[in-house]
């Protein structure tokens, strides 16, 4: 699973911490108080981990709620990790800051596009380095 196996943490534990690291794409550690152990245990260990739906749907769910209560600032984080996780594409995810400012608000769709910007710039930009590196030009 990962280096948590054998340290004595739950499995609860560990398969949120394993949840974690597969939804945010970098490896997460344990951490101190009830606050992380009901996200780690209880959203990630069990929510996160249900049937029914990918993490590519999750993600969008959860961009448009943050974006509707406005709290975009807490999306930068989900914005990186659907680009790093190829869950949804620059062009996808200008398209959801499209959509969302109609049914959000002009104001909080635009707040989301001020965070999607700068992780869809460094990504083309990534893309247009990865291209050339290979010897083709697009």
């Amino acid at each position: 699973m990962s280096d948590t196996a054998g340290s004595g943490m739950s499995p609860e534990r560990e398969r949120g911490l394993a949840m974690m690291t597969e939804v945010y794409g970098f490896e997460m550690s344990d951490g101190p108080g009830d606050y992380f152990a009901e996200t780690a245990d209880h959203l990630f260990g069990r929510v996160w981990s249900r049937p029914g739906l990918s993490h590519r749907d999750r993600r969008l769910l959860l961009l448009g709620a943050l974006t509707a209560q406005g709290n975009t600032d807490i999306a930068d984080i989900q914005v990186g990790a659907a680009l790093g996780n190829d869950e949804l594409t620059p062009e996808e995810l200008e398209e959801i800051v499209l959509f969302l400012c109609y049914y959000a608000g002009w104001p909080n769709g635009t707040k989301l596009g001020n965070v999607v910007g700068p992780h869809v710039a460094r990504a083309r930009k990534a893309a247009r380095r990865a291209a050339a590196g290979s010897g083709s030009e697009g």
